[in-house]
């Protein structure tokens, strides 16, 4: 099978990329904008094409400048690829080209993500109460029917004090314990350890 010549102007480093959903943004300012100003602005920017699935954009030395686009599907992912690389974005002009390998997210999405390897060594027990929560119905879903327990048989249990008129209101005495002999009082005979 013989390769296709590469398109001129294209390093073979960017060409031998395939196409995917997530799009590798460079070129972007870093010390004019906050991390989250970045990343309402590029999705509003990006969001124009397609579902935009998430924004990643970080702050540290090495992501600097740097920006993940995750669309919902590859063609508006190309779409916006081929709109926007060269466009200038807060003075400076977006370099733009598909991501080396697919996103988080989108590997959740499709059944096919697997954890870091260092996420699996420090792997956290999920309790009864956090799956409660995530397996809650929806708020403002009618709720399912809650099976209450058989009502047991026979009649209820009347007091039958409480209807008289001359205990009700009527504050009980309280019950206290008869007084035992105490030794609190008396002093402690002394130990010695001389023996």
């Amino acid at each position: 099978m013989a390769s296709r010549p590469l398109p001129p102007g294209l390093p073979a480093k960017v060409a031998s990329v395939p196409p995917n959903q997530t799009l590798y943004v460079t070129n972007l300012p870093s010390a004019k904008i906050n991390k989250e100003d970045l990343r309402t602005a590029l999705y509003m920017l990006f969001s124009s094409y397609g579902a935009v699935l998430d924004v990643v954009a970080l702050k540290t030395m090495k992501m600097r400048g740097q920006a993940h686009i995750v669309f919902k599907d590859m063609q508006t992912a190309t779409q916006a690829m081929r709109s926007l690389d060269g466009f200038e974005f807060l003075g400076r002009p977006m370099k733009i080209s598909y991501a080396k390998s697919k996103s988080n997210i989108i590997a959740k999405l499709d059944g096919s993500f697997k954890p870091p390897a260092a996420a699996t060594a420090a792997q956290v027990e999920i309790t009864d109460l956090q799956q409660s929560i995530f397996n809650a119905p929806v708020p403002g879903a009618p709720a399912p029917a809650a099976k209450l327990p058989p009502k047991p048989s026979g009649a209820d249990h009347v007091m039958t004090d409480a209807g008289t008129p001359e205990n009700r209101g009527v504050k009980r005495p309280r019950e206290e314990p008869e007084e035992e002999e105490s030794d609190e009082d008396v002093a402690m005979e002394e130990e010695s350890d001389d023996e």
